[in-house]
């Protein structure tokens, strides 16, 4: 199979946890794979980091400029009109890689899809549709993109979801990362909503609160 070019990063030899990280629009990555050892996870723990790259497309709000995006935006309101096929393509990418994990002896449970901005809406997609239980999904700086249209597998149901946002975000309100908590836990998904003094980026007050996320949900000491 043919997955999405990406960066993998072990915390040790013999991963036994998989983290996988995607990236908002423009970026790539490497942008999130420094916050490895930023972390500061235990000497211990085995969780093998997966950064993948999003494919490079033409970008409307961006005059159709060709650059890494998990899907098209189509106009400054980003909540508003959303390229659904592209976004459902990108999930289908991203599961590609939980398939892999498992065939690779990760157990499902002990598998993070964590994202930031586009990514965390492609993020919660593929988490909230999953045909196995995953581990958690931490979702930063988005938004519930797919609402309208997601077919909730419900296996999925009481795995941990933790939100963050900036209080001060231009790009994505935090408004959105607020209806995406009101809109999963009247779902009846356990959502922990934190947001931090920072616009659309992460703070290390926040890379803490992940980090201790992190050890909390996939037992790590």
């Amino acid at each position: 199979m043919n997955y999405l070019p990406h960066i993998e990063v072990e915390t040790s030899q013999n991963p036994d946890a998989s983290v996988i990280w995607l990236h908002g629009l423009g970026a790539d990555g490497h942008d999130f794979e420094p916050i490895v050892p930023e972390l500061r996870l235990p000497k211990s723990a085995a969780v093998r980091f997966i950064f993948p790259h999003a494919p490079s497309i033409p970008v409307t709000i961006n005059g159709g400029y060709v650059m890494p995006a998990w899907y098209d935006i189509l106009e400054m309101s980003i909540s508003r009109k959303v390229d659904y096929e592209q976004l459902l393509k990108s999930s289908e990418l991203i599961n590609q890689f939980v398939e892999r994990e498992i065939e690779r002896g990760i157990s499902s449970n002990r598998i993070i899809l964590a994202g930031f901005s586009q990514g965390g809406a492609v993020a919660i997609q593929c988490a909230l549709t999953a045909p196995v239980q995953l581990g958690g999904l931490l979702a930063m700086s988005t938004y519930f993109a797919t609402e309208e249209i997601i077919q909730l597998n419900d296996i999925n149901k009481n795995i941990p979801i933790e939100i963050h946002h900036g209080t001060a975000d231009p790009v994505v309100p935090v408004q959105l990362g607020e209806h995406c908590h009101s809109a999963l836990t009247t779902q009846g998904y356990q959502t922990d909503f934190k947001t931090f003094p920072m616009e659309h980026s992460v703070c290390q007050p926040q890379i803490e609160i992940i980090s201790g996320w992190l050890q909390k949900v996939l037992n790590l000491g």
